[in-house]
């Protein structure tokens, strides 16, 4: 027992220095007040090193802590996009004047960020329904706190608030489904609640009833429609930085969870169709309702985004929409639509973080959100402008940028598995999405700026932030073969 004990620490490596980061940065943050960035490096360094740790397992597939624990491609690919994320999240705060007037408090604010994001790798790790839900509550409760962390702003408090009730009663239907379906599995661990239901059971209607609960649950983690109407408010009150980082770290590491739960739970890998069918619980088509909601996200999304005037809830619902586009891989749970998913979320990093950064850039000179205050932005900060429209175009799905090839990987896995129908309403709504993203870049360019309004212009570090999050947008659009083949080993190891 000791003897796994000590190796499954050894395959726990990340976790642990993110949870030693923490650590650090609490005593730092008890001596080093005068220096604002001291706790934020500490972060970066962590971050850094769990990276390193994350590589290392490359090529590894096994189960740690009593198989409660997964470490295997899947995970590997998902922890180094986290931390990917991590890392710009925070030269994002080292660069937000929102977080300045919050200088003694920052430890407080890099000690959530680490909780947030320990949670998030234990989330696409977890390979038991308790640790799953618990990883998911560490990660829930650090981004509350988040939310709100601009306390002194009444927008900020309201959307924390809104956001703890929304999380709390979503975590109460989730937990309760998964007690449901630990009642008829008599397991926690996700391969043995396979085994059971291939099997079969009798309470077919408590089965049901399980999955429709945690589907409620995980569908709050990722904001898809119905249970979207906390995002934008949330998105809106929340620092640039938070809100960047629930669109994106946030969502990826609830994918990853639910990729893993859902195709290693409910599909019989021996019974399973050419369109994916989920075979191993019966009397509700799951493709249908997860279909369903994926449609009803990208009409919602970006038919509300067309109204909005505030940029965080322009992205705000665009990422619900995106959330649509997603969730068409999980309907058909092939190993095509599942690679899709992959290959988008990494897309999506780069492309929806260059945008929040330029949004977070832009309220640091001129003290706005409004989308109309962004006119004249192209002359009067030229390479900030053109930064955010190839964001812009990306998102929409537009060449040359990555953006193409994530929705023309996702609408080829569901045209290869006959939904046709959701693959039009997709085609659809991306062209109404070029609409509300066009009409940014219209501000920026068609509008000469206001004589008084003074040039824009930002230091060298701002500028490389920028660039790295630019070129791999452009990058992935022209070659893509590496990432493919990425995407390919990791999610062959969950039984594709």
């Amino acid at each position: 027992m000791v003897e796994h004990t000590l190796h499954s620490i050894g395959q726990f490596l990340p976790e642990i220095v993110i949870v030693s980061t923490l650590c650090v940065i609490i005593v730092a943050d008890l001596f080093i007040k005068s220096e604002r960035h001291t706790t934020g490096w500490i972060m970066l360094g962590g971050l850094l090193l769990a990276g390193y740790f994350t590589i290392m397992q490359i090529g590894r597939s096994e189960a740690v802590f009593y198989d409660m624990v997964a470490v295997d491609p899947f995970a590997v690919f998902f922890k180094s996009i986290l931390i990917l994320a991590g890392i710009f999240i925070v030269f994002f705060s080292m660069k937000s004047l929102e977080l300045e007037s919050y200088k003694p408090r920052i430890g407080e604010y890099y000690m959530l960020i680490a909780g947030m994001m320990l949670g998030m790798m234990m989330m696409v790790g977890s390979a038991n329904l308790l640790l799953m839900f618990l990883a998911l509550e560490l990660t829930s409760i650090c981004s509350y706190v988040l939310v709100g962390f601009t306390k002194s702003s009444l927008r900020s408090s309201e959307s924390s608030m809104k956001y703890i009730i929304y999380g709390a009663v979503s975590s109460g239907i989730m937990l309760y489904g998964i007690s449901l379906l630990i009642g008829v599995t008599s397991s926690t661990d996700i391969y043995t609640i396979n085994e059971a239901l291939i099997a079969g059971v009798e309470q077919t209607l408590i089965l049901n009833i399980s999955v429709l609960m945690i589907i409620v649950g995980l569908g709050f983690k990722i904001a898809i429609v119905p249970f979207h109407f906390w995002a934008p408010d949330v998105y809106e009150g929340a620092p640039v930085t938070i809100a960047a980082l629930l669109a994106v770290a946030s969502k990826i590491a609830a994918f990853g969870m639910i990729i893993r739960f859902f195709s290693v739970t409910f599909i019989d890998s021996a019974g399973v169709s050419a369109s994916g069918v989920w075979t191993a619980i019966e009397g509700i088509h799951w493709d249908l309702l997860l279909g369903g909601m994926a449609a009803l996200a990208m009409i919602v999304g970006n038919l509300t985004a067309l109204r909005q005037d505030n940029i965080k809830r322009m992205l705000a619902y665009s990422s619900i929409a995106h959330a649509g586009y997603i969730l068409m891989g999980l309907v058909i749970l092939t190993s095509e639509g599942l690679t899709a998913i992959m290959i988008y979320l990494f897309i999506y990093l780069f492309m929806n973080l260059g945008a929040f950064y330029v949004a977070m850039l832009f309220l640091n000179k001129a003290g706005t959100e409004s989308i109309e205050e962004y006119k004249g932005l192209g002359f009067r900060a030229p390479l900030a402008a053109i930064a955010l429209t190839i964001f812009l175009v990306s998102l929409t799905g537009i060449p040359p940028t990555g953006g193409l090839i994530a929705k023309l990987y996702i609408f080829g896995a569901a045209i290869s598995a006959g939904w046709i129908w959701l693959v039009v309403i997709a085609g659809i709504t991306t062209v109404i999405s070029l609409f509300y993203y066009i009409r940014v870049v219209r501000n920026m360019f068609f509008y000469k700026p206001d004589e008084n309004a003074p040039e824009i212009s930002f230091d060298l570090t701002s500028k490389l932030i920028l660039f790295a999050l630019l070129i791999p947008t452009l990058f992935l659009g022209i070659y893509f073969a590496p990432l493919l083949e990425i995407a390919k080993s990791s999610i062959s190891i969950i039984g594709f």
